[in-house]
Protein backbone atom coordinates (compact mmCIF):
# COMPACT_ATOMS: atom_id res chain seq x y z
CA UNK A 1 0.00 0.00 0.00
CA UNK A 2 2.81 2.37 1.01
CA UNK A 3 4.56 1.67 -1.96
CA UNK A 4 1.98 2.02 -4.20
CA UNK A 5 1.38 5.70 -2.84
CA UNK A 6 4.65 6.96 -3.01
CA UNK A 7 4.86 6.26 -7.05
CA UNK A 8 1.20 7.86 -7.30
CA UNK A 9 2.81 10.78 -5.24
CA UNK A 10 6.20 11.01 -7.50
CA UNK A 11 3.92 11.48 -10.70
CA UNK A 12 3.77 7.13 -11.64
CA UNK A 13 0.95 6.04 -13.66
CA UNK A 14 -1.25 3.14 -11.56
CA UNK A 15 -2.10 0.00 -12.93
CA UNK A 16 -5.14 -1.26 -12.76
CA UNK A 17 -4.20 -3.77 -10.25
CA UNK A 18 -2.72 -1.10 -8.24
CA UNK A 19 -6.33 0.70 -8.69
CA UNK A 20 -8.09 -2.08 -6.83
CA UNK A 21 -5.37 -2.20 -4.06
CA UNK A 22 -6.15 1.73 -3.29
CA UNK A 23 -9.74 1.28 -3.51
CA UNK A 24 -9.53 -2.57 -2.08
CA UNK A 25 -7.35 -1.16 0.92
CA UNK A 26 -7.71 -2.09 4.77
CA UNK A 27 -9.47 0.15 7.21
CA UNK A 28 -5.90 0.58 8.60
CA UNK A 29 -4.83 1.91 5.67
CA UNK A 30 -7.46 4.49 4.90
CA UNK A 31 -5.90 7.11 6.84
CA UNK A 32 -3.34 7.13 4.35
CA UNK A 33 -4.82 7.03 1.32
CA UNK A 34 -7.08 9.80 2.23
CA UNK A 35 -3.80 11.95 3.42
CA UNK A 36 -1.83 10.84 0.12
CA UNK A 37 -4.92 12.21 -2.61
CA UNK A 38 -5.21 15.33 -0.26
CA UNK A 39 -1.57 15.82 -0.41
CA UNK A 40 -1.66 15.19 -4.79
CA UNK A 41 -4.57 17.34 -4.83
CA UNK A 42 -2.88 20.36 -2.58
CA UNK A 43 0.08 19.84 -5.21
CA UNK A 44 -1.79 20.68 -8.17
CA UNK A 45 -4.69 22.80 -7.08
CA UNK A 46 -4.04 23.77 -3.97
CA UNK A 47 -6.58 24.57 -1.32
CA UNK A 48 -9.14 25.74 -3.47
CA UNK A 49 -12.50 24.29 -4.62
CA UNK A 50 -14.80 25.33 -6.93
CA UNK A 51 -18.56 25.27 -8.09
CA UNK A 52 -20.69 26.45 -10.97
CA UNK A 53 -23.98 28.21 -10.74
CA UNK A 54 -26.14 26.68 -12.48
CA UNK A 55 -29.80 26.47 -13.72
CA UNK A 56 -30.87 22.48 -14.79
CA UNK A 57 -32.82 22.64 -17.12
CA UNK A 58 -34.71 19.47 -17.89
CA UNK A 59 -35.61 19.69 -21.44
CA UNK A 60 -37.32 16.44 -21.59
CA UNK A 61 -37.88 13.77 -19.34
CA UNK A 62 -39.12 10.97 -21.52
CA UNK A 63 -36.23 8.28 -21.89
CA UNK A 64 -36.30 4.66 -23.68
CA UNK A 65 -34.34 3.71 -21.07
CA UNK A 66 -35.61 2.09 -17.79
CA UNK A 67 -32.57 1.67 -15.31
CA UNK A 68 -33.85 0.81 -11.72
CA UNK A 69 -32.35 3.47 -9.77
CA UNK A 70 -34.09 6.11 -11.66
CA UNK A 71 -36.18 8.81 -11.19
CA UNK A 72 -36.17 11.14 -13.41
CA UNK A 73 -37.76 9.28 -16.59
CA UNK A 74 -40.83 9.26 -17.11
CA UNK A 75 -43.65 8.08 -20.32
CA UNK A 76 -45.80 9.71 -22.40
CA UNK A 77 -48.79 10.31 -20.39
CA UNK A 78 -47.32 9.54 -17.33
CA UNK A 79 -47.79 12.35 -14.43
CA UNK A 80 -44.80 14.46 -14.65
CA UNK A 81 -43.86 13.92 -17.84
CA UNK A 82 -42.87 16.64 -19.46
CA UNK A 83 -40.76 18.26 -22.43
CA UNK A 84 -40.02 21.90 -21.84
CA UNK A 85 -40.96 24.45 -24.25
CA UNK A 86 -38.78 27.11 -25.86
CA UNK A 87 -40.80 29.93 -24.10
CA UNK A 88 -40.11 27.61 -20.93
CA UNK A 89 -36.42 27.55 -21.56
CA UNK A 90 -36.26 30.98 -21.96
CA UNK A 91 -38.26 32.05 -18.86
CA UNK A 92 -36.26 29.74 -17.01
CA UNK A 93 -32.57 31.06 -18.38
CA UNK A 94 -33.32 34.25 -18.03
CA UNK A 95 -35.18 33.46 -14.60
CA UNK A 96 -31.67 31.81 -13.58
CA UNK A 97 -29.32 34.81 -15.58
CA UNK A 98 -31.03 37.10 -12.97
CA UNK A 99 -29.91 35.18 -9.90
CA UNK A 100 -26.32 35.12 -11.28
CA UNK A 101 -25.99 31.73 -12.72
CA UNK A 102 -23.64 31.03 -15.91
CA UNK A 103 -24.51 27.43 -16.77
CA UNK A 104 -27.56 25.94 -18.16
CA UNK A 105 -27.54 22.31 -17.70
CA UNK A 106 -29.45 20.45 -20.41
CA UNK A 107 -30.51 16.99 -19.13
CA UNK A 108 -32.34 14.82 -20.76
CA UNK A 109 -33.54 11.42 -21.78
CA UNK A 110 -31.63 9.46 -24.08
CA UNK A 111 -32.69 8.28 -27.65
CA UNK A 112 -36.94 8.70 -26.54
CA UNK A 113 -38.39 9.80 -30.23
CA UNK A 114 -36.82 5.71 -31.12
CA UNK A 115 -39.19 4.22 -28.28
CA UNK A 116 -42.28 7.29 -28.56
CA UNK A 117 -44.96 7.85 -31.08
CA UNK A 118 -46.41 10.69 -29.07
CA UNK A 119 -42.63 11.83 -28.55
CA UNK A 120 -41.79 11.90 -32.08
CA UNK A 121 -45.13 14.06 -32.86
CA UNK A 122 -44.07 16.46 -29.74
CA UNK A 123 -40.79 17.52 -31.72
CA UNK A 124 -42.50 17.69 -35.22
CA UNK A 125 -45.15 20.46 -33.49
CA UNK A 126 -41.63 21.72 -32.25
CA UNK A 127 -40.35 22.03 -35.56
CA UNK A 128 -37.87 20.45 -34.54
CA UNK A 129 -36.01 16.95 -36.94
CA UNK A 130 -34.84 15.21 -33.48
CA UNK A 131 -34.21 15.84 -30.08
CA UNK A 132 -30.61 16.64 -30.67
CA UNK A 133 -32.31 19.21 -33.10
CA UNK A 134 -34.15 20.44 -30.62
CA UNK A 135 -31.87 20.79 -27.82
CA UNK A 136 -29.81 22.99 -29.97
CA UNK A 137 -32.47 24.81 -30.51
CA UNK A 138 -32.69 24.79 -26.70
CA UNK A 139 -28.92 25.67 -25.80
CA UNK A 140 -29.65 29.28 -29.05
CA UNK A 141 -32.51 30.15 -26.19
CA UNK A 142 -29.71 29.84 -23.26
CA UNK A 143 -27.34 31.44 -25.20
CA UNK A 144 -29.62 34.77 -26.02
CA UNK A 145 -30.41 35.19 -22.34
CA UNK A 146 -26.40 35.30 -21.10
CA UNK A 147 -25.88 31.21 -19.98
CA UNK A 148 -23.36 28.96 -21.23
CA UNK A 149 -24.78 25.80 -22.25
CA UNK A 150 -23.44 21.83 -21.03
CA UNK A 151 -25.39 19.06 -22.74
CA UNK A 152 -25.82 16.11 -20.94
CA UNK A 153 -28.21 14.07 -23.39
CA UNK A 154 -27.14 10.85 -23.09
CA UNK A 155 -25.39 8.95 -25.84
CA UNK A 156 -24.77 11.19 -29.41
CA UNK A 157 -22.67 10.65 -32.09
CA UNK A 158 -19.68 12.52 -32.89
CA UNK A 159 -22.03 14.11 -35.94
CA UNK A 160 -24.45 15.28 -32.93
CA UNK A 161 -21.61 16.47 -30.88
CA UNK A 162 -20.09 18.10 -33.35
CA UNK A 163 -23.40 19.27 -34.59
CA UNK A 164 -23.27 21.18 -30.82
CA UNK A 165 -20.31 22.40 -30.39
CA UNK A 166 -20.38 25.66 -31.79
CA UNK A 167 -23.49 26.26 -28.90
CA UNK A 168 -21.64 24.34 -26.03
CA UNK A 169 -18.93 24.88 -24.17
CA UNK A 170 -18.55 21.55 -22.72
CA UNK A 171 -20.61 18.77 -22.83
CA UNK A 172 -20.96 15.29 -20.34
CA UNK A 173 -22.05 11.58 -19.98
CA UNK A 174 -21.59 9.53 -17.37
CA UNK A 175 -19.71 6.30 -18.02
CA UNK A 176 -20.80 5.19 -14.22
CA UNK A 177 -19.24 1.56 -14.89
CA UNK A 178 -17.38 -0.48 -17.08
CA UNK A 179 -18.91 -3.66 -15.65
CA UNK A 180 -20.96 -5.56 -18.55
CA UNK A 181 -22.73 -7.61 -15.27
CA UNK A 182 -24.79 -4.74 -14.85
CA UNK A 183 -26.81 -5.51 -18.38
CA UNK A 184 -27.33 -8.93 -17.21
CA UNK A 185 -30.62 -10.73 -16.00
CA UNK A 186 -31.79 -8.53 -13.08
CA UNK A 187 -29.19 -5.59 -13.64
CA UNK A 188 -29.81 -2.31 -13.06
CA UNK A 189 -28.88 -1.41 -16.89
CA UNK A 190 -30.98 -4.56 -18.17
CA UNK A 191 -33.43 -2.47 -20.08
CA UNK A 192 -31.12 -0.06 -21.02
CA UNK A 193 -29.39 -0.29 -24.04
CA UNK A 194 -28.06 3.09 -23.87
CA UNK A 195 -25.58 1.75 -20.65
CA UNK A 196 -24.02 -0.91 -22.60
CA UNK A 197 -20.18 0.03 -21.45
CA UNK A 198 -18.83 0.40 -25.04
CA UNK A 199 -21.24 2.38 -26.51
CA UNK A 200 -20.51 4.91 -23.28
CA UNK A 201 -16.79 4.37 -24.09
CA UNK A 202 -16.99 4.76 -27.45
CA UNK A 203 -19.24 8.35 -27.56
CA UNK A 204 -16.24 9.60 -24.93
CA UNK A 205 -13.78 8.69 -27.14
CA UNK A 206 -15.90 9.98 -29.98
CA UNK A 207 -15.90 13.45 -27.76
CA UNK A 208 -11.98 13.49 -27.67
CA UNK A 209 -12.07 13.39 -31.16
CA UNK A 210 -14.61 16.23 -31.97
CA UNK A 211 -12.49 18.63 -29.57
CA UNK A 212 -15.49 18.64 -26.66
CA UNK A 213 -14.41 19.49 -23.04
CA UNK A 214 -16.25 16.77 -21.52
CA UNK A 215 -17.68 15.93 -17.85
CA UNK A 216 -17.81 11.72 -17.02
CA UNK A 217 -17.83 10.22 -13.77
CA UNK A 218 -18.93 6.70 -12.04
CA UNK A 219 -21.79 6.27 -10.00
CA UNK A 220 -21.70 3.91 -6.63
CA UNK A 221 -23.73 1.48 -5.27
CA UNK A 222 -25.84 0.55 -8.56
CA UNK A 223 -24.75 -3.44 -8.11
CA UNK A 224 -20.45 -3.11 -8.59
CA UNK A 225 -17.85 -4.02 -6.85
CA UNK A 226 -15.29 -2.16 -5.61
CA UNK A 227 -13.15 -3.56 -7.92
CA UNK A 228 -15.30 -2.73 -10.84
CA UNK A 229 -15.32 0.87 -9.78
CA UNK A 230 -11.63 1.08 -9.77
CA UNK A 231 -11.42 -0.33 -13.68
CA UNK A 232 -13.80 2.22 -14.85
CA UNK A 233 -11.27 5.16 -13.00
CA UNK A 234 -8.74 3.35 -14.89
CA UNK A 235 -11.11 3.47 -18.73
CA UNK A 236 -11.28 7.64 -17.84
CA UNK A 237 -7.72 7.96 -17.20
CA UNK A 238 -6.96 5.44 -20.14
CA UNK A 239 -9.60 7.67 -22.86
CA UNK A 240 -8.21 11.06 -21.32
CA UNK A 241 -4.29 10.08 -21.44
CA UNK A 242 -5.44 9.36 -25.31
CA UNK A 243 -7.34 12.84 -26.42
CA UNK A 244 -6.85 15.49 -23.37
CA UNK A 245 -10.65 16.32 -23.10
CA UNK A 246 -12.07 15.09 -20.02
CA UNK A 247 -11.97 18.31 -17.61
CA UNK A 248 -13.85 16.45 -14.62
CA UNK A 249 -14.49 13.55 -13.41
CA UNK A 250 -17.71 12.89 -10.87
CA UNK A 251 -17.62 10.43 -8.16
CA UNK A 252 -21.47 10.09 -7.52
CA UNK A 253 -23.57 8.00 -5.20
CA UNK A 254 -26.83 6.15 -5.26
CA UNK A 255 -29.48 7.36 -3.62
CA UNK A 256 -32.72 5.25 -2.41
CA UNK A 257 -36.25 6.53 -3.01
CA UNK A 258 -39.31 5.06 -2.19
CA UNK A 259 -40.88 5.60 -6.09
CA UNK A 260 -38.10 3.03 -7.35
CA UNK A 261 -37.20 -0.62 -8.15
CA UNK A 262 -34.36 -0.04 -5.48
CA UNK A 263 -35.93 1.66 -2.53
CA UNK A 264 -34.35 -1.12 -0.32
CA UNK A 265 -31.10 -0.98 -1.81
CA UNK A 266 -28.22 0.04 0.17
CA UNK A 267 -26.48 3.14 -0.32
CA UNK A 268 -22.80 3.67 -0.22
CA UNK A 269 -21.90 4.98 2.81
CA UNK A 270 -19.28 7.43 3.44
CA UNK A 271 -16.33 5.78 3.96
CA UNK A 272 -17.14 3.86 0.43
CA UNK A 273 -17.33 7.50 -1.18
CA UNK A 274 -14.29 8.44 0.49
CA UNK A 275 -12.14 5.44 -0.43
CA UNK A 276 -13.52 5.94 -4.14
CA UNK A 277 -12.95 9.86 -4.52
CA UNK A 278 -9.39 9.12 -3.25
CA UNK A 279 -8.74 6.26 -5.51
CA UNK A 280 -9.51 8.44 -8.38
CA UNK A 281 -7.47 11.30 -7.43
CA UNK A 282 -4.69 8.82 -7.14
CA UNK A 283 -5.72 7.37 -10.35
CA UNK A 284 -6.16 10.40 -12.70
CA UNK A 285 -3.42 12.60 -11.31
CA UNK A 286 -2.68 16.55 -9.99
CA UNK A 287 -4.27 18.05 -12.34
CA UNK A 288 -7.85 16.03 -13.13
CA UNK A 289 -10.86 17.81 -11.64
CA UNK A 290 -11.81 15.27 -9.14
CA UNK A 291 -16.20 15.99 -8.26
CA UNK A 292 -18.34 15.05 -6.00
CA UNK A 293 -22.10 16.39 -5.58
CA UNK A 294 -22.81 18.06 -2.09
CA UNK A 295 -26.25 17.31 -2.52
CA UNK A 296 -26.05 13.67 -2.25
CA UNK A 297 -23.64 13.64 0.86
CA UNK A 298 -24.28 17.22 3.09
CA UNK A 299 -22.86 15.70 6.21
CA UNK A 300 -19.32 14.46 4.13
CA UNK A 301 -18.39 17.80 3.16
CA UNK A 302 -14.96 18.43 5.06
CA UNK A 303 -14.24 13.94 4.39
CA UNK A 304 -14.51 14.45 0.59
CA UNK A 305 -12.40 17.54 1.20
CA UNK A 306 -9.83 15.80 2.91
CA UNK A 307 -10.10 12.89 0.36
CA UNK A 308 -8.96 14.42 -2.85
CA UNK A 309 -11.64 16.64 -4.10
CA UNK A 310 -11.39 19.83 -5.72
CA UNK A 311 -14.75 20.84 -7.30
CA UNK A 312 -18.65 20.69 -5.79
CA UNK A 313 -19.79 20.59 -9.54
CA UNK A 314 -23.16 22.66 -10.12
CA UNK A 315 -25.25 24.06 -7.57
CA UNK A 316 -28.26 25.94 -8.84
CA UNK A 317 -30.30 28.72 -6.72
CA UNK A 318 -33.63 28.54 -8.83
CA UNK A 319 -34.34 24.95 -10.06
CA UNK A 320 -34.14 21.52 -8.10
CA UNK A 321 -31.66 18.59 -8.93
CA UNK A 322 -34.31 17.00 -11.30
CA UNK A 323 -32.43 13.30 -10.79
CA UNK A 324 -32.58 13.53 -7.16
CA UNK A 325 -35.00 15.45 -6.33
CA UNK A 326 -34.89 15.25 -2.76
CA UNK A 327 -31.29 16.11 -2.32
CA UNK A 328 -31.81 20.16 -2.25
CA UNK A 329 -28.96 22.20 -3.09
CA UNK A 330 -26.25 23.81 -0.50
CA UNK A 331 -26.89 27.39 0.34
CA UNK A 332 -23.60 28.78 -1.31
CA UNK A 333 -22.62 30.86 1.34
CA UNK A 334 -22.90 27.98 3.96
CA UNK A 335 -21.01 26.11 1.86
CA UNK A 336 -18.00 28.47 1.65
CA UNK A 337 -18.20 28.66 5.89
CA UNK A 338 -17.75 24.87 5.98
CA UNK A 339 -15.06 25.05 3.11
CA UNK A 340 -13.29 27.72 4.79
CA UNK A 341 -13.53 25.93 8.64
CA UNK A 342 -12.04 22.92 6.24
CA UNK A 343 -9.09 25.53 4.94
CA UNK A 344 -10.65 25.59 1.62
CA UNK A 345 -11.61 28.80 -0.68
CA UNK A 346 -14.70 28.12 -2.55
CA UNK A 347 -14.60 29.83 -5.67
CA UNK A 348 -17.01 29.92 -8.45
CA UNK A 349 -16.20 28.81 -11.92
CA UNK A 350 -17.70 28.54 -15.13
CA UNK A 351 -18.85 24.99 -17.53
CA UNK A 352 -15.76 25.03 -19.14
CA UNK A 353 -12.34 25.18 -16.77
CA UNK A 354 -9.82 27.46 -17.61
CA UNK A 355 -7.39 25.07 -18.81
CA UNK A 356 -9.70 24.51 -21.56
CA UNK A 357 -9.95 28.13 -22.73
CA UNK A 358 -8.53 28.41 -25.72
CA UNK A 359 -8.77 28.22 -29.47
CA UNK A 360 -8.12 24.28 -29.96
CA UNK A 361 -11.29 23.25 -27.59
CA UNK A 362 -13.85 26.17 -28.06
CA UNK A 363 -15.72 27.03 -30.79
CA UNK A 364 -14.79 30.59 -31.83
CA UNK A 365 -18.56 32.06 -31.65
CA UNK A 366 -18.46 31.01 -27.62
CA UNK A 367 -15.40 33.33 -26.88
CA UNK A 368 -16.92 36.87 -26.60
CA UNK A 369 -19.71 35.17 -23.63
CA UNK A 370 -16.88 33.50 -22.34
CA UNK A 371 -14.16 36.38 -22.02
CA UNK A 372 -17.29 38.38 -20.82
CA UNK A 373 -18.47 36.22 -17.77
CA UNK A 374 -14.76 35.12 -17.01
CA UNK A 375 -14.42 38.76 -16.52
CA UNK A 376 -17.05 39.42 -14.40
CA UNK A 377 -15.79 36.20 -11.99
CA UNK A 378 -12.31 37.57 -11.50
CA UNK A 379 -10.66 36.04 -15.11
CA UNK A 380 -11.94 32.54 -14.28
CA UNK A 381 -12.14 31.30 -18.11
CA UNK A 382 -9.01 33.04 -19.39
Amino acid sequence: MREILDRASDGARLSEADAIALIECAADDLPALLAAAGALRDRSKGRVVTYSRKVFLPVTNLCRDRCTYCTFRKDPGEPGAWTMTPAEIAQWSRRGRALGCREALMCLGDKPEVAFKEYRETLARLGASSTIDYVARACEVALDEGLLPHTNAGIMSRDEMTMLRPLNVSMGLMLENVSTRLRGSGGVHQWAPDKEPAVRLRMIAEAGEARVPFTTGILLGIGETPAERAQSLVAIRDLNERFGHIQEVIIQNFRAKPEIAMADAPEPDAMEMARAIATARMVLGPKMNVQAPPNLSPNEIEMFLAAGINDWGGISPLSKDYVNPEAPWPHIARLAERCARAGFDLRERLAIYPEYVDDYWVDPKLRPALDRHGAEIGGGAS
